[in-house]
């Protein structure tokens, strides 16, 4: 899943995206509220952790401001301000969650996931499909309940398909999900991630659209 970090703290936002990293996500960190303007045009995120103290313009200005033009990207808010009258400012201004600092980072992790399981409607924390079963807190994948081992960008490529069960993704929307704004992508990187995936889970588990993209068949018996 690809995160937008908007923090301005240098020591924090580098935790944060290397924590968050590491737990499988792509973070693309800005320190600055009118650069997240911009960057918040990107179609390709899946979601925002914002402060509210930024330079340019405040959280909660930015906040409103794309809620206004019809962006409903999942928003968490990062701010030191945990009075009652400031989570209710946030959450009024269009934030999904909110989360005092100091914080831990599972916890926001957490948050996230619950966020997004929200954004597509959602209710079990895990994404079954057939005989396969993905655990986001745990990132384990199981097939007729046994482990599968999968790198971390063959899972963000499981769950991406997942996620968008019965649609066709392109390869760009692929290496989006796996690759940030500043990383490098090879030129046949998501082919090699699909043939992988397709050793480990079954030929007919990710069909090719030629032409478009990839896609796993939505059936009627997955999780909503």
């Amino acid at each position: 899943m690809r995160v937008l970090l908007v923090e301005d703290d240098p020591l924090l936002g580098d935790g944060l995206s290397v924590g968050l990293e590491q737990m499988g996500y792509t973070v693309d960190w800005i320190s600055d509220g009118n650069q997240a303007e911009v960057a918040l045009q990107d179609k390709t995120l899946d979601l925002v952790v914002l402060d509210i103290s930024l330079p340019g313009q405040d959280g909660l200005t930015l906040l409103r401001k794309i809620r206004h033009q019809g962006n409903a990207i999942p928003v968490l808010l990062l701010t030191a301000r945990d009075g009652l009258d400031d989570r209710i400012k946030g959450l009024d201004s269009g934030a999904d969650d909110y989360l005092p600092k100091p914080f831990d980072l599972e916890e926001l992790a957490a948050r996230l996931r619950a966020i997004s399981r929200r954004r597509v409607g959602r209710s079990t924390p895990l994404l079954r499909h057939g005989d396969i079963t993905l655990d986001p807190a745990g990132r384990t994948v199981l097939l007729n309940n046994q482990p599968i081992s999968c790198t971390a960008r063959e899972y963000a490529i499981l769950e991406a398909l997942l996620m968008n069960s019965g649609q066709v993704l392109s390869r760009q929307r692929l290496e989006e999900a796996l690759y940030g704004w500043d990383d490098g992508v090879e030129s046949n990187a998501i082919e090699v991630y699909i043939h992988h995936l397709r050793k480990k889970l079954g030929k007919a588990t990710i069909q090719t659209v030629r032409g478009v993209g990839y896609k796993i068949p939505k059936r009627v018996d997955a999780d909503d």
